[in-house]
């Protein structure tokens, strides 16, 4: 069952992209010639936006572990999130503007994580 998860081009992925399109934003998504591969990048500007799902990234309000095989579940989501620390890390030390966001903010502020991404990127310039 779990073969069956998207792991990029989300719809939450793909609600965010068309909204910075519309914008007048031009990015790449997915973009495997960065580190850890952003799922949106506007190299122009030097940003990265992460969309961070609360179940894979394991957020502390939503995450929930799965009843079948506990053990096998949180060394993986400890292991995304020790990658997600690296991979910011990387971002933050190497001059790029870093945006991470939750799912759950997503879905319950798109507007305001939207105006957050575009802000950012802006006065990043």
């Amino acid at each position: 069952m779990m073969g069956k998860v998207k792991g990029k081009n989300t719809k939450l992925e793909q609600s965010v992209s068309k909204v910075l399109w519309r914008k007048g934003f031009r990015y790449r998504k997915n973009v495997t010639s960065l580190f850890g591969k952003p799922d949106i990048a506007i190299k122009k500007y030097r940003v990265v936006i992460f969309i961070d799902s609360c179940f894979w990234h394991g957020c502390e309000s939503h995450f929930k572990l799965p009843l079948k095989n506990p053990e096998y579940w949180n060394r993986k989501i400890q292991r995304n999130i020790a990658r997600d620390s690296e991979v910011s890390s990387y971002y933050l030390n190497n001059i790029w503007i870093l945006i991470r966001i939750w799912e759950h903010d997503l879905k319950t502020h798109f507007d305001l994580c939207i105006y957050f991404i575009c802000k950012m990127t802006i006065t990043s310039h």
